[in-house]
């Protein structure tokens, strides 16, 4: 049995996903290879499994890094790789800033951790080598980038001459290229997907606020969905925080997950999310971006972020592996237009609101404007009409124009909301019959 294979047996898998495939089957190993895909699509395996076919447990020295840019991320990798190293008899260390993993004092054989404080013990406290690397894994480098850690994994990699260098990211923008064409030569590149893929399965609802706090509005909307996990994002680390506590004393059980957490809760938030014992993980988007969640099947924004590429990573956290994932978000009227700039970027947005725990679409504000100005009008041009030789009783007849065209427009209302509810209640029974 090769390593490979005892890996997915150690690990439970049936088959490799396509990014897996296209690292275990390449036919040279000894390439520098970019791997262009989005977290969720077993990219963190990707990685594992050549660097465990290749580690010598024998051997007391570094033999693979593994770079990201959060201590969240390298948390969640240095527990995924427990059951590998465990099997294989490979020491793994996570460093990090507050919490370090030894494994017994040792030298490690993988090391896992953030770029700056892997420098800080490579190159300024010189108490752990990395240049004795085979690999170097820049695992999500355009976050890497975006954070302003690309600088800290250069001085890292300017003291590793032979190691094989894997970049894998969900977007490979154009000021990664640079750093890209300095540390690998003529790479193998594989492109699975990318953010963009959701859409597809992503339905996007507009849920507007009416007056209502982010929470008053999250206590109407949440009975009305039944999540495997729900991603609840806000804007600031206050927000996260009220509306995590709100949430609270409403009885949910949560996750909160911001920057402003301590080092020890953020390590506990992620042990729970781990767990994937709780639903409801309440999170700013950058803490949000520094772990790996499986099994989204909602997200709700409470707001739009200032920079709206947020929303494709927050709507981008659901509709994955082929499943549906519904998005929704919570406006007020300072939002509506990021909302209008976002349906020119192609998101289709049904409005809708909550009534008896159920969604139900709200008609669009402008067909609704459309029809009172068409009466409006019509008013005006009899109000406004050239009158000629003025008939006995014209104002008496005016006047009973007029409200013929209100009790029109009163009736195609009434019209309208019969033809709703017959359609609601059709729904019902549908719903009755599938549930018998």
């Amino acid at each position: 049995m090769s390593r490979i294979d005892e890996i997915m047996k150690v690990e439970g898998f049936k088959s490799l996903t396509p990014i897996q495939e296209a690292t275990v089957n390449r036919k040279d190993k000894s390439k520098d290879f970019v791997g262009i895909s989005t977290t969720g699509s077993g990219k963190s395996h990707a990685f594992f499994m050549p660097i465990f076919d290749m580690i010598d447990p024998e051997k007391n020295e570094v033999q693979a890094v593994i770079s990201v840019p959060t201590r969240e991320l390298a948390y969640q990798l240095y527990e995924r790789s427990k059951g590998m190293a465990a099997h294989f008899g490979v020491r793994v260390r996570l460093v990090i800033g507050g919490t370090e993993k030894k494994e017994g004092g040792l030298t490690p054989q993988i090391v896992i951790g953030t770029p700056g404080r892997m420098k800080d013990q490579f190159l300024d406290d010189k108490t752990l080598r990395l240049d004795t690397a085979k690999i170097m894994v820049v695992d999500e480098a355009d976050m890497t980038l975006e954070f302003g850690f690309l600088e800290d994994v250069d001085a890292i990699l300017d003291h590793m001459k032979n190691a094989v260098v894997m970049v894998f990211s969900a977007t490979i923008p154009d000021e990664l290229q640079p750093f890209l064409k300095k540390y690998l030569n003529n790479p193998d590149v594989v492109r699975i997907g990318s953010d963009d893929d959701f859409a597809a399965n992503v339905t996007h609802y507009q849920v507007p606020l009416k007056h209502k706090s982010y929470s008053e509005k999250l206590k109407d909307v949440l009975p009305a969905i039944n999540p495997y996990v729900c991603l609840i994002f806000a804007n600031s680390n206050k927000e996260a925080h009220q509306i995590s506590e709100d949430l609270r004393k409403e009885g949910y059980q949560l996750v909160e997950l911001h920057g402003d957490l301590e080092a020890r809760e953020r390590t506990k938030a992620i042990r729970d999310i781990n767990s994937q014992k709780k639903s409801y993980i309440v999170a700013s988007d950058i803490a949000s971006r520094g772990i790996d969640l499986e099994g989204v099947t909602h997200v709700i924004s409470c707001g739009l972020p200032k920079d709206l590429r947020f929303y494709f990573h927050r709507a981008g956290r659901t509709g994955r592996a082929g499943r549906d994932g519904l998005a929704i978000v919570l406006t007020g009227e300072k939002d509506q237009t990021a909302i209008e700039n976002l349906k020119k970027q192609g998101i289709d947005f049904k409005v809708m609101d909550v009534k008896n725990n159920e969604f139900q679409p709200v008609k669009d504000r402008t067909v609704r404007m459309k029809k009172r100005d068409e009466t409006l009008e019509a008013v005006t041009k009899l109000v406004h009409k050239k009158k000629g030789k003025v008939k006995p009783n014209y104002k008496k007849r005016q006047r009973q124009e007029i409200e013929k065209l209100h009790r029109r427009a009163k009736r195609q209302k009434i019209q309208d909301e019969i033809r709703k509810q017959k359609k609601e209640r059709a729904k019902a029974k549908q719903r009755e019959k599938g549930n018998r």
